[in-house]
């Protein structure tokens, strides 16, 4: 390799698969909350988080510290308006603009700005002059945005309680409140008129807390456990995010709005709580955490949105030290009040390997091999489950192997199968671990074959021919 020359096909191959890979964490955000006297710099936070793949920041409002901070870092950042500002970006178009002037057009295109939420959880506060007026606002905004030439870039949206679902067990069932049936249909063909996603805060940890069984915390931190099964679509369902995900998804289809995209706005696990609060701890944050991303970054999806992760913003940038209630409102933080520390690691760091899984899942050691690799390659056995080879693939891509090969545009990524993407990437983690047998068990859903799975363009490594 020492006399390889960088041609100018090399170079372009490089910056290509380089420019694939940046691509590939764009669906990672963070969310940055501010209710804290603690909080390091916007310009120590800026540096840290350029350090991740984080590639997105949620803030709660619209400080300009941060928004300057953040300018040519390319990272997106999200914007919110105040929910007590609704009132006036409803019933008055100048102030709309005079808030899009002031909080985008100031900012903008150094600072990415890339969507605007009007509002946080307001359908479910009960309020019901914010609730009729949320709509107006959000039109509001977006013709000062289109005023400004920017609504084809900033995007308004708003944020929704996972509450709004009045039922969600099991996904394919799931449907909203038709108590606020008109308001969600109004907001939705805004939606989907503009192309804006519909945002919401799935938390598998508060599906925990309220059955803490053992099953039940296996199922919220993507760890073995036997699944759900949804009798109406034959889906078994592997984790939870998964289920609350498809359950909004199915809401939505439900009220003829199958183009409306999702984001998950908020979801997180606290680290620490007060003694009645169970499942709190670093070990469970950690699971979440780290399981959740070896997830999105497998590309998997959702069995209702296969291959596409869905954008996800975790929660939280940093622990709020002054916000009410108990400890576990005040220990979500995935980085330490120094700016520099992690609280724990789930492999954010663009200096770190992929996503560890937590010590209960966690396989042992793989040791390399150091006899000659022999013909051999690692793919699923016959009849395993699409549940399974999600499992497997989520396990492979976040354990340090390179799986942009499989995401869209890659060398591997035709056949688009979930069989076939798990194949490939069950076979890289069984070729760099040496061919260990143990590397090719995957729960006992894959098998060593001497047959070559490489297909045109896409090359299994296998060892020797």
């Amino acid at each position: 390799m020492a006399a390889f020359r960088f041609t100018a096909t090399f170079l372009l191959l490089s910056l290509l698969l380089i420019a694939n890979k940046a691509k590939s964490q764009s669906f990672i955000g963070i969310n940055y909350g501010q209710v804290a006297d603690n909080l390091p710099a916007p310009a120590s936070t800026a540096k840290l988080l350029q350090s991740t793949s984080i590639q997105k920041v949620r803030l709660y409002g619209s400080d300009p510290a941060i928004i300057k901070a953040l300018a040519n870092t390319g990272i997106g950042i999200v914007i919110a308006t105040a929910n007590g500002d609704i009132p006036a970006l409803a019933s008055d178009p100048n102030f709309a603009k005079n808030w899009v002037n002031a909080n985008v057009v100031a900012y903008y295109p150094s600072s990415q700005i890339i969507l605007v939420n009007v509002g946080n959880e307001v359908i479910m506060s009960g309020d019901n002059n914010l609730i009729s007026q949320l709509l107006p606002a959000m039109q509001n905004v977006k013709n000062a945005l289109d005023a400004a030439s920017l609504g084809d870039k900033v995007k308004v949206s708003t944020v929704h309680s996972m509450t709004l679902l009045k039922q969600s067990e099991p996904p394919s069932s799931g449907i909203f409140d038709p108590g606020y049936g008109d308001v969600l249909k109004g907001l939705l063909a805004f939606n989907n008129a503009t192309g804006s996603p519909f945002a919401v805060n799935p938390y598998p940890y508060f599906a925990y807390r309220s059955d803490p069984r053992p099953e039940t915390l296996a199922f919220c931190l993507f760890q073995q456990n036997p699944g759900r099964f949804d009798a109406n679509t034959k889906i078994n369902y592997m984790n939870m995010f998964d289920a609350q995900v498809d359950a909004v998804r199915s809401a939505l289809d439900a009220m003829g709005f199958k183009n409306v995209e999702i984001v998950v706005a908020e979801t997180g696990w606290p680290y620490k709580g007060d003694s009645d609060e169970v499942g709190a701890s670093i070990e469970n944050a950690k699971a979440y955490n780290g399981n959740l991303i070896a997830h999105l970054r497998s590309m998997a999806g959702t069995p209702l949105m296969p291959g596409k992760s869905v954008d996800t913003y975790l929660f939280a940038l940093y622990d709020e030290n002054l916000k009410p209630g108990p400890t576990s409102e005040r220990s979500f933080g995935l980085f330490k009040s120094d700016g520099l520390t992690m609280t724990y690691d789930v492999g954010l760091s663009k200096s770190s390997s992929q996503t560890p899984v937590s010590p209960s899942t966690a396989k042992a050691p793989v040791t390399p091999s150091t006899e000659p690799k022999k013909a051999a390659w690692c793919v699923p056995k016959a009849g395993v489950s699409d549940a399974e080879l999600q499992a497997s693939l989520d396990y492979a891509c976040g354990h340090g192997i390179d799986c942009s090969p499989i995401q869209p545009g890659g060398a591997c990524f035709e056949p688009n199968t979930l069989a076939a993407h798990t194949a490939y990437a069950m076979n890289l983690y069984y070729q760099t671990s040496g061919q260990n047998p143990s590397s090719c068990d995957f729960s006992q859903t894959a098998t060593v074959s001497s047959n070559n799975p490489s297909t045109n363009g896409c090359n299994f490594p296998g060892g020797s021919r």
